[in-house]
């Protein structure tokens, strides 16, 4: 079995090859970029042109059509004026990717950057450019069938948690029951969006996996907004949820159980108000938004867990009775996240039918985890 953890490199005449259908110039230096997929070799290279960043996708993970309709996205925004990095074409044909000997290649120019520093100026940032990418490409239709899955509501989801009971090292019965939490959770608050009427909300292309890591600063702006292999067609509020979840989170330290249930709302608020700033937020899309909150959280965190038993370096028990607290605080807190821009005066009025929340066995469920975790501290 091959060593997943050894990266992939070019072969010498590999990349001699590749680079020599772009127009360069002269090469001054080319160094590896040790980040992202180890499938995926990457190097940046100096040239008379500039900087830019070459990459061979990995083999075989995805279609030509899924690559050129995330090129075409991305060629969309830059001729906008979007904050990311422009794709090179070939010099034959300008073409926005290489394809030699069935390997997929790209070159975009390199951005010298910094990442998240957890500001709140730098997190209305990524706010205003979520509100900016979904206004740019709320009317854009592409060449190629869109990929439309993501985590709410998901067959994949409800499977995972299942088969997460069996692949914790150490089920006991608190944690099983915090698994059960979970799952009752993410089901209601599902059925809930839903009710909200979230299926006959429009569908357009979102980015899919607007978090930190995928935005470079500089001068506490956005700069570059990268990674479009998880654009899709979604209502809106499913990527701004995941997005107000992801800048407003808090982690800390190589414990879990000692990371604050508590998400950041002065962040959270920033990165709201200035998307709406550009791209208006709906009543009912705020009502929304702290559900799919949580199923994203939930999502997220089983689906590692149910193949490997952790998440990351972390042991996946104490990584859920963590999510488990998260996922508490969001849901009895939900009206103070649905009237964080302070515009909504009754956010949570009955609109008939069953959401499937019933606060005693809400309060119950939850209970038992942050008696955990308190005894943990």
């Amino acid at each position: 079995m091959a060593d997943t953890r050894t990266r992939s490199t070019f072969q010498a005449d590999e990349l001699a090859i590749c680079l020599s259908h772009f127009d360069l110039g002269l090469i001054h230096q080319i160094q590896e970029f040790p980040r992202g997929s180890r499938r995926a070799p990457k190097v940046v290279i100096e040239c008379d042109r500039g900087q830019f960043l070459f990459k061979r996708r990995s083999r075989g993970t995805e279609s030509l059509d899924k690559i050129a309709f995330t090129h075409q996205i991305q060629l969309a925004l830059a001729a906008q004026n979007f904050p990311l990095p422009h794709l090179l074409g070939t010099k034959t044909d300008g073409n926005s990717m290489l394809v030699l000997d069935d390997q997929v290649y790209e070159m975009q120019e390199y951005i010298e950057a910094e990442g998240y520093d957890g500001s709140v100026a730098q997190t209305a940032q990524a706010g205003h450019a979520l509100g900016l990418y979904h206004k740019l490409l709320a009317k854009f239709e592409s060449d190629y069938d869109a990929p439309t899955a993501s985590y709410h509501n998901a067959k994949a989801i409800y499977h995972s948690v299942g088969k997460t009971r069996n692949a914790l090292h150490k089920p006991t019965h608190e944690l099983l029951q915090s698994v059960d939490f979970l799952e009752k959770c993410y089901k209601a608050c599902a059925k809930r969006t839903n009710h909200l009427g979230l299926k006959q909300w429009p569908r357009q292309i979102v980015h899919g996996d607007w978090h930190p890591g995928n935005m470079l600063f500089r001068d506490k702006l956005v700069v570059a907004v990268i990674d479009y292999d998880t654009a899709r067609s979604q209502q809106r509020v499913i990527d701004l949820a995941n997005g107000l979840l992801q800048f407003s989170i808090l982690g800390g330290g190589d414990d879990p159980m000692k990371w604050p249930e508590y998400l950041d709302l002065k962040r959270g608020a920033a990165f709201l108000r200035d998307y709406d700033k550009i791209n208006v937020i709906s009543t009912d899309e705020l009502r929304a938004v702290p559900y799919l909150m949580c199923e994203a959280i939930i999502a997220e965190a089983v689906l590692p867990i149910a193949t490997t038993g952790g998440f990351g370096r972390f042991e996946g028990g104490a990584f859920l009775t963590m999510i488990h607290r998260k996922v508490h605080w969001i849901l009895t807190h939900a009206k103070d996240i649905i009237n964080i821009l302070g515009e909504i005066e009754s956010p949570l009025e009955d609109h008939g039918g069953d959401t499937g929340f019933s606060s005693d066995a809400l309060s119950g469920l939850a209970d038992i985890a942050i008696e955990r975790a308190t005894k943990h501290r």
